[in-house]
């Protein structure tokens, strides 16, 4: 069996963008009273997204394949790990647009990040409860770890600081692996980004004012990622290996913005790497340059 490459992603991205969309959220929103409309705005929109795309993979995904009893399926060794960072991206992106989407309609601080930082969490616990019961792959306990993680990540920061000070943000780049095996890594350059785990790298982005060092730049962060290279198979791919980066960021939000849509779009931006020189490290123990990377 092999995993979907890209596949929770997308659909976490698309719920992502309709919290965002439906009640132009931000970070900086924050009303203390609830907002009925903007409560049911949020509540419903999330349940119907969420109900309507489930079942919309449980025909497209699983179709062509049987439906068996619930079972597990061990893909901890697959793409060198770039696709459980994937998973933990995609729960931290929906928990971090989630509970700004909560505080937009009045909820509290203390359900707002409980419930509204568990929305990635709980989302894709629904795709591995189908993937459980596809004979083609299986409830993954490592994607559900690494769905935890990224939960956790947001929910721990927001409990014990107020704010994300660490964030988790994605970056990809098209690779000439893609067009080898176009039906698992990607045929048009969307699908490609999205698949191709050669191209993708998840960052750990931190924010050294948030921890005291007031001389720099309040926007300026400093980005640890990881990718991987080499890969046209989920397994058995002689000669791949992982890639480690350094790299400078911004944490777009802190730009101070009066405006409600650039806050948003800040709020957005975000999610992604700013492009910026980085230094690779390659787990064959090549240390490589780059001017610009993303």
């Amino acid at each position: 069996m092999e995993a979907r490459p890209g596949s929770n992603g997308a659909m976490a991205a698309a719920l992502a963008l309709l919290l965002t969309a439906v009640t132009g959220c931000s970070a900086q929103d924050g009303p203390d009273s609830l907002r009925a409309g903007r409560a049911w705005l949020v509540a419903g929109g999330t349940a119907a997204f969420s109900t309507g795309s489930l079942i919309g993979l449980n025909e497209a995904w699983y179709r062509g394949h049987d439906r068996t009893a619930f079972h597990f399926f061990d893909d901890g060794g697959e793409w060198l790990e770039v696709d459980k960072l994937g998973h933990a991206n995609s729960a931290y992106q929906l928990g971090r647009t989630g509970h700004a989407a909560f505080r937009w309609a009045g909820f509290n601080k203390g359900l707002s990040t409980w419930l509204g930082g568990s929305v990635g969490l709980i989302y894709l616990s629904g795709i591995e409860y189908l993937d459980g019961h596809s004979s083609a792959w299986g409830f993954s306990g490592w994607d559900m770890a690494a769905n935890a993680a990224g939960t956790a990540l947001f929910i721990g920061q927001e409990r014990g600081w107020h704010e994300q000070r660490v964030l988790l943000k994605w970056s990809a780049h098209l690779t000439d692996y893609a067009p080898l095996r176009p039906d698992v890594l990607g045929a048009t350059v969307p699908e490609r980004l999205l698949k191709d785990y050669n191209g993708t790298t998840v960052w750990l982005s931190a924010n050294p004012h948030a921890f005291g060092w007031k001389g720099l730049p309040p926007w300026l962060n400093i980005a640890a990622g990881m990718g991987a290279e080499g890969m046209v198979n989920a397994r058995s791919n002689p000669g791949s290996y992982r890639q480690f980066y350094l790299s400078p960021d911004i944490a777009f939000s802190r730009i101070p913005a009066r405006s409600k849509a650039l806050r948003t779009l800040l709020f957005l931006l975000d999610a992604l790497k700013m492009p910026a020189p980085a230094m690779e490290f390659q787990g064959n123990g090549k240390v490589v340059g780059h001017w610009l990377f993303f």
